[in-house]
C-alpha cells in the first residue's frame, strides 16, 4: 500500500528520489506506507527521466531527497519529480529536503557573488512545491527565502540526547567552532547543563577549506569536550579545532553534527584524529570508507517522519521540539 487515508479521504503518498533512498524506507516504514513505485532512470548525455507508476491526483504529496553528491544531480532530480507531481494533479507538493544544497551561500560575502541558497528556493517554488521540509538549515533566514511555509527541523534533541547518556556530564563542555555556531552550541548547553567553551579562529579568504584556529576561549583542561557543527564538509575546520582543545588539555573530544558531508580528504583526516567519535545524523549517506568504529550515525527518520503525519493532519510540527530553538 502506497497511500494512507483519513476519513475525509486525504490522501499521503511518500515519493523518494535516487539519492539516498536507505533514507526514504525508512521514514516510509515510520509511517507504515510503501514508496510510491518510480520509474527514474538518465539517458546517455546525463538528463533524467522520471515517471511516477500511479495515480497522483488530489493526493498530498511527499517528494524526500537530500542533496547528495553528486549534488547538482540530486537537486535537478527533485525538480523534475516535483514538475511531474505539478502536472499530475498532486493536490498538495510537500518538498523535504533533509540536507539542503547550497546553504552555504545564503549572502554575498563579496561583490558579484550569487545568493545561491535563495535561488535553490525559487527554483523549488517555480517547479510547483507547496511546502517545504528541511533539517537544520546552515543559516535560520534561508527559511525566509521560500515563498511558502517551511518546516525547520532542529537534529539537537536526538545528538544531545546520545551524547549525554554516554558521557559523565558533569566533565562535559559543549564546544562551538566557531563564533557563528555559538547559538546552537548554548542550545545544546541548556540541555545537557554543561559549560561553553569558543574556538575562535580566522580563515584565509585566499584558500578555499582552511581555517586558523588560534585559541580556545573557555575551560577544556581535563574536560570531556563535544564540538557541535551543523556540518562537516572536508573536515580540516572540525579537526584543527579539536587539536586545539587537545592542545589546551582536553581529556577527551567528542564531535556531533548533522549533516556529515565529507567531501575529498574528509576520509582521512577522520580516520587520522585523535577525536574519540564523530557522530553525525542519517541526513546524507555516509561513504563507504569511513565505516569506521569511531562513526556513529543517528536516524533522523522518526522525526522527518512524525513531521510529515503533523502536516499531513494539519498538526503542530513545531511540538516536535518541546521548546528547543
Amino acid at each position: 500500500m502506497t497511500g494512507i487515508k483519513t476519513t475525509g479521504e486525504k490522501k499521503l503518498m511518500l515519493f523518494s528520489g535516487r539519492a539516498h533512498p536507505e533514507l526514504a524506507e525508512e521514514v516510509a516504514k515510520e509511517l507504515g506506507v510503501g514508496l510510491v513505485p518510480t520509474k527514474a532512470f538518465d539517458f546517455a548525455n546525463g538528463e533524467i527521466y522520471v515517471r511516477f507508476e500511479e495515480s497522483a491526483r488530489g493526493c498530498d504529496a511527499f517528494v524526500i531527497q537530500s542533496h547528495t553528491a553528486p549534488i547538482n544531480k540530486s537537486i535537478m532530480e527533485q525538480l523534475i519529480m516535483i514538475d511531474a507531481l505539478k502536472r499530475a494533479s498532486a493536490k498538495r507538493i510537500t518538498v523535504i529536503v533533509p540536507f539542503y544544497g547550497y546553504a552555504r551561500q545564503d549572502k554575498k560575502h563579496l561583490g558579484r557573488e550569487p545568493i545561491s541558497a535563495r535561488l535553490m528556493a525559487d527554483l523549488f517554488k517555480t517547479a510547483g512545491a507547496d511546502r517545504l521540509l528541511t533539517v537544520d538549515l546552515h543559516t535560520s533566514q534561508i527559511q525566509g527565502f521560500f515563498d511558502g511555509p517551511v518546516d525547520h527541523l532542529i537534529a539537537l534533541p536526538v545528538l544531545a540526547d546520545y551524547v549525554g547518556g554516554k558521557v559523565d556530564r558533569s566533565k562535559l563542555t559543549v564546544v562551538s567552532p566557531d563564533a557563528g555556531r555559538v547559538r546552537v552550541a548554548d542550545n545544546w548547553c541548556d540541555r545537557l547543563g554543561a559549560p561553553l567553551a569558543i574556538v575562535h579562529k580566522r580563515r584565509d579568504p585566499h584558500v578555499a577549506n582552511q581555517a586558523t584556529v588560534h585559541e580556545v576561549v573557555g575551560d577544556v583542561n581535563g574536560r570531556v569536550c563535544v564540538l557541535v557543527d551543523d556540518m562537516i564538509d572536508t573536515g580540516g575546520t572540525i579537526c584543527a579545532a579539536a587539536d586545539a582543545l587537545f592542545a589546551n588539555g582536553a581529556e577527551d573530544v567528542i564531535v556531533a553534527s548533522t549533516h556529515g558531508v565529507l567531501s575529498g580528504p574528509a576520509a582521512d583526516r577522520l580516520k587520522n584524529s585523535k577525536v574519540s567519535e564523530f557522530i553525525f545524523t542519517n541526513t546524507l549517506p555516509t561513504p563507504g570508507e569511513l565505516e569506521l568504529d569511531k562513526i556513529t550515525v543517528l536516524s533522523m527518520a522518526p522525526m522527518i517522519a512524525s513531521a510529515i503525519r503533523e502536516v499531513f493532519e494539519d498538526g503542530s510540527v513545531t511540538s516536535l521540539f518541546n521548546g528547543v530553538h
